[in-house]
């Protein structure tokens, strides 16, 4: 057992061996009686609840209204509500908060529950106080990103979709969650960039569909692959036969949302100005593909305008969603974000015509009262019919009744035996700590430091406030978590003695006082991890950093550790912001540099099996870590695409042109992984449309004198007749066995203004034995991963050479038109 020994001015913790057998020996000679106690407190505790419980189509009274016949269709039902209600009923259901109908028997239903990365508190429809006191907390978004798995990602959302329905069944959460967040990372001093998947709008769009898939219900008949272990590749069965739903998914923030509190600029007032080029490529695909391809059963609009337009207000955002895309769900506003349309943003003269605009733009809810308040003023004065109303209605009971709120108690439905022992399952807990692994990231590791050897190590030093407070290992909207391991903690199995001193007292780090102590305790043990980064007094929501360095002293804490410590350090970085480390990246006596983000309660543990070998590091960086001059460019501006003529370097690494400390997709390994490309066409030839129309659209240009053109991908005659697998070897050359991530790109013909610099257009995370080779098959499709946006936002295939590359490897596939 590890002595975990900390400086005199902080708490110490020195765990006694015969004290430990003692409190073993009594837990033993007690364990009959204790769980015979939890079983009967867990048992009244249902009890009570199942009597408390209110659900519609309880009682004979309510059974024979139309909308409780399950054997009649979502619309019918749903018609069936909206004809039995009054007006003042109906304008009661419009807020996040919907009131109860007593007289029909439908009970209040809370519509705001979250659980972006487990069950969490930040909304009111969930509640730790019942007899379900936690749940499974899995690293933040980002994080669980970097693993570039697809499965892994499905798995996920599909346990949280078990513990929120097993905490429904109790009494202490709701059934329709708001979330993925997918908006683009495109800025990274923005304090939610934590909770999304990166700065790619192709690994965003994937990341909603196995989300969306996973929360909504698609594992439920798969859920053996839970028991049986974690699959690196390929993804699950798309069941899209039932209009049920488990839980319903929320796709957020409708868009071009990136911007909390920067300067004189808010989320509530911002205008982003963002090109139909930009909107076309970047910002909006992930949410197609949540809706398209994922699913999605809601879309939630942002506080922003778009353009000119509060995004709640704004139809052609909104009505394309539900139209062009599809979206067979509701649409919610953020929380009083139809209040700022009229008190913040200014855009309307009077409440009511703030109310008029949302509905007619094709909002369905507001989250906030401001409806509540102000509708009934709004119909009185001809602003907005009742019959605007019922369309609203309509989708929103549609949605519940495809969660089963309407077919009478759901303890005796398809889900109704899920409880308490859902939650915090072995299961969940094993695959929140799969997930930590495969997230964390491995930046430097110069003269191969890492791994440790556990068996030559008898001391360690933790240096950094942030190694001992397992809480800010979670991240924005997070639970109560299963268990909480600090880092320390996590080290414990590995190392009989561990040193630690804070030397900043907290993440803002304002003194270097426990610097001397921190320094001291430094030059006792064989190694030194120092852990630095980032917590919510730098990033969370309403508040975006200004800057990218380290907060306060904590460089110097670094730089004096390293400077005095036996051997070269290891240094840890939580948080979700890119960090200007450059400094650490060029000093020699920095070894080693891991990134593990907010990796959730199983954190401490996964770092632990990194550093000692147990377990080798697969992640890659979703997002590009930009030099601290990158401040210097305005936060409000939303240009993707460079332009030199003021000097704008553009974002992310499809379009940045300056310099950067790490870039989008880098992660170490302990081995070494060898490509050899199997198979890839190298023409394609794309089958278009004949009429007068697409041939005018087929545009021809001449770029350094050479002829080329694109062809928009409307007029393509079958996008699926084109897609077509790139076949790959990855040999692992190393010692360790180990997962990597595949990625392929793709650079473009420069045919069109603001073309990619590169793309990326596939990716698969592959587990390879030391000495061995693994096969992968990437699928690509043309009209999706080889198109860009023009000017116009429309989506078009440039002609000529695409150069696909894996790693050093390159490609050149020849598109051409028939």
């Amino acid at each position: 057992m590890a002595h975990v020994i900390v400086s005199q001015h902080h708490f110490t913790f020195h765990p006694l061996l015969r004290a430990q057998v003692f409190q073993d020996t009594i837990f033993k000679m007690s364990i009959s009686w204790k769980s015979i106690l939890i079983f009967f407190f867990f048992f009244f505790q249902f009890c009570k609840l199942s009597s408390e419980l209110e659900f519609p189509c309880d009682s004979s009274l309510h059974r024979s209204y139309p909308f409780c016949n399950t054997s009649l269709s979502i619309t019918a039902r749903a018609q069936s509500i909206l004809s039995l209600l009054t007006l003042e009923e109906k304008i009661q259901q419009l807020s996040n908060n919907a009131s109860s109908i007593p007289r029909l028997g439908i009970p209040s239903y809370q519509w705001w529950s979250e659980g972006l990365h487990g069950i969490a508190t930040n909304g009111p429809g969930v509640s730790f106080d019942g007899p379900i006191t936690s749940a499974t907390t899995f690293p933040q978004v980002l994080v669980t990103a970097a693993s570039f798995n697809r499965t892994l990602w499905f798995l996920i959302a599909s346990a949280i979709a078990v513990e929120a329905r097993a905490m429904f069944n109790v009494g202490q959460c709701g059934l329709t969650i708001w979330a993925p967040n997918i908006n683009i990372f495109r800025d990274p001093r923005w304090g939610r960039g934590q909770e999304t998947p990166g700065e790619d709008p192709m690994v965003a769009s994937a990341y909603s569909i196995e989300f969306v898939r996973g929360l909504q219900g698609g594992n439920w008949k798969t859920e053996r692959v839970l028991r049986d272990g974690f699959g690196e590749k390929g993804k699950m069965e798309e069941d899209d036969g039932m209009d049920s739903l488990m839980i319903s998914a929320c796709c957020k923030h409708f868009t071009a949302y990136d911007l909390e509190k920067w300067k004189n600029f808010s989320r509530y007032t911002f205008d982003a100005v963002v090109t139909e080029q930009d909107l076309g490529d970047t910002y909006q695909p992930p949410f197609r593909s949540c809706i398209q391809q994922g699913k999605a059963s809601c879309l939630m609009c942002s506080y922003n305008a778009v353009n000119g337009v509060p995004a709640c207000a704004n139809p052609d955002l909104l009505q394309q969603a539900r139209n062009d895309w599809g979206l067979k769900g509701y649409i919610t506003s953020d929380c009083d974000a139809v209040a700022t349309v009229f008190e913040y943003q200014k855009y309307t003269d009077t409440r009511e015509d703030a109310i008029a605009d949302v509905l007619k733009a094709g909002m369905d809810i507001n989250c906030g009262t401001f409806m509540l308040r102000n509708t009934k003023s709004a119909i009185d004065q001809g602003k907005v019919k009742e019959d605007e109303l019922d369309s609203v209605l309509l989708n929103l009971f549609s949605v519940q009744i495809r969660l089963g709120l309407f077919d009478g108690n759901p303890r005796e439905g398809k889900f109704g035996d899920l409880g308490a022992q859902d939650v915090c399952t072995a299961q969940h807990k094993t695959l929140a700590l799969e997930a930590a692994r495969q997230g964390i990231v491995l930046l430097k590791n110069q003269n191969r430091f890492l791994p440790l050897d556990k068996n030559a190590i008898s001391s360690l030093t933790f240096i950094g406030s942030l190694a001992n407070d397992a809480s800010k290992l979670l991240g924005g909207y997070a639970g109560v978590p299963c268990s909480q391991m600090s880092l320390v903690e996590g080290f414990q199995e590995y190392v009989e003695t561990i040193f630690f001193a804070s030397g900043c007292l907290d993440v803002p780090c304002a003194s270097d006082n426990g610097f001397d102590e921190a320094i001291l305790i430094s030059k006792q043990a064989d190694f030194v991890i120092v852990v630095a980064g980032l917590d919510s007094s730098q990033e969370t929501e309403d508040l975006d950093r200004v800057s990218l360095l380290l907060p306060g002293k904590q460089m110097d804490l670094v730089s004096s550790v390293a400077s005095v410590s036996k051997k070269p350090i290891i240094l840890v970085l939580v948080g979700g912001g890119p960090l200007d480390i450059s400094f650490a990246k060029k000093d020699s006596r920095v070894a080693s540099i891991l990134w593990i983000g907010y990796p959730g309660e199983a954190g401490g543990k996964a770092l632990a099996e990194v550093i000692f070998g147990d377990y080798n590091p697969g992640g890659r960086l979703p997002v590009t870590w930009y030099p601290e001059s990158l401040t210097n460019v305005p936060m409000n501006d939303m240009h993707m695409r460079a332009d030199p003529s003021r000097g704008y370097p553009g974002r992310t690494y499809r379009f940045y042109t300056g310099d950067s400390v790490y870039g989008f997709g880098q992660g170490l390994s302990y081995t070494s992984f060898k490509y050899r490309l199997l198979s890839a066409p190298k023409k394609l030839s794309l089958p278009r449309k004949i009429d007068a129309k697409c041939s005018r659209r087929m545009m021809a240009q001449v770029v350094d004198g050479v002829s080329v053109s694109y062809m928009e991908v409307e007029d393509v005659e079958s996008c699926d007749l084109l897609r077509f697998h790139v076949k790959l070897s990855v040999s692992n050359i190393g010692e360790f066995d180990g997962s990597h991530v595949v990625m392929l790109f793709s650079e473009f013909p420069e045919v069109l203004k603001g073309t990619p610099q590169r793309q990326l257009i596939g990716f698969d995370r592959l587990h390879v034995k030391r000495q061995q080779s693994a096969q992968s098959s990437i699928l690509v499709d043309p009209c999706n991963h080889l198109s860009m946006a023009d000017e116009y936002g429309k989506r078009v295939i440039p002609l000529g050479d695409h150069i696909i590359s894996l790693g050093d490897l390159q490609h050149t596939i020849s598109i051409q038109v028939f």
